[in-house]
C-alpha cells in the first residue's frame, strides 16, 4: 500500500477522471456498468485493500458513481475562480449536497483495527478500512476529503484543451493543461481560430 497522503491524492484524482472525453466529441463513463466499475478498483491493487477479489454489483455502482458526481463537484468548487471541466458545467450539484454526499459515503464503514507484532518490536495498531462494497465507497469518500484538506488541493485544476474534461495536480507554474496532448490540441485551435479570424 502506497502512502496514505499519496494514495487519497491518487484515488480522488482517479476517481474524478473515470469521466473522460471519449476521442468522438462525447464523454465516455469509465463507471458505466457492474463490469466498468469491477475493472476499475481492480486496477488498483495498490491503492484499494481487497481490491483483486472485488466484484461489484449495482447497488455498488449507484453508490460509487453518486459519491464521483460530488467529488467532481467539489472539485469545480476548489478550482474556482477558474472554470470547471466542461463535464461538470450542468451535473454540478449545489454545494451542501455535494458534501452531504461525501460525508455520508466516508462514513459507511468503520476501520478495522489490525495489530502488527513481532519478537523484536514493539506492538503497532494499523487502522485498515473494512472490505466490501461499502467500505470501497467509504475509502474512496475518505480519500476526497484527505485530499480536499491537504496540501495539493490549491494545485487542482481543470483541463480546458478542446474536448478535455478532466481535472489534474498542476506540477509547475506555466502548466496550463493536463497533459502535453491537451497543449498541442489547444494551441493548434488557437491557431486555428487566429488564421480564420485573418482569413474573414
Amino acid at each position: 500500500m502506497e502512502d496514505s497522503p499519496h494514495r487519497d491524492t491518487r484515488l480522488a484524482l482517479d476517481l474524478a477522471l473515470t469521466v473522460r472525453h471519449d476521442g468522438d466529441g462525447g464523454i465516455a463513463d469509465d463507471l458505466a456498468d457492474p463490469s466498468g466499475l469491477t475493472a476499475w478498483v481492480r486496477a488498483r491493487p495498490d491503492l484499494l485493500p481487497g481490491a483483486h477479489a472485488y466484484r461489484a454489483d449495482t447497488d455498488a455502482l449507484t453508490a460509487v458513481r453518486e459519491l464521483r458526481t460530488a467529488v467532481r463537484t467539489l472539485f469545480a468548487h476548489a478550482v474556482r475562480p477558474g472554470e470547471p471541466s466542461p463535464a461538470d458545467a450542468h451535473r454540478l450539484l449545489p454545494l451542501p449536497e455535494a458534501l452531504r454526499r461525501l460525508n455520508t459515503a466516508a462514513e459507511l464503514t468503520p476501520t478495522v483495527p489490525v495489530l502488527h507484532w513481532t519478537e523484536d518490536t514493539a506492538p503497532v495498531l494499523e487502522r485498515r478500512p473494512a472490505q466490501g462494497d461499502a467500505a470501497i465507497t467509504a475509502l474512496l469518500a475518505q480519500a476526497a476529503i484527505t485530499f480536499l484538506t491537504g496540501p495539493d488541493r490549491p494545485r487542482l485544476r481543470a483541463c480546458h484543451a478542446p474536448r478535455c474534461v478532466r481535472y489534474f495536480l498542476k506540477d509547475h507554474p506555466r502548466q496550463e493543461w493536463c497533459k502535453p496532448s491537451c497543449g498541442n490540441r489547444a494551441r493548434v485551435a488557437r491557431h486555428a481560430e487566429r488564421h480564420k479570424r485573418t482569413v474573414t
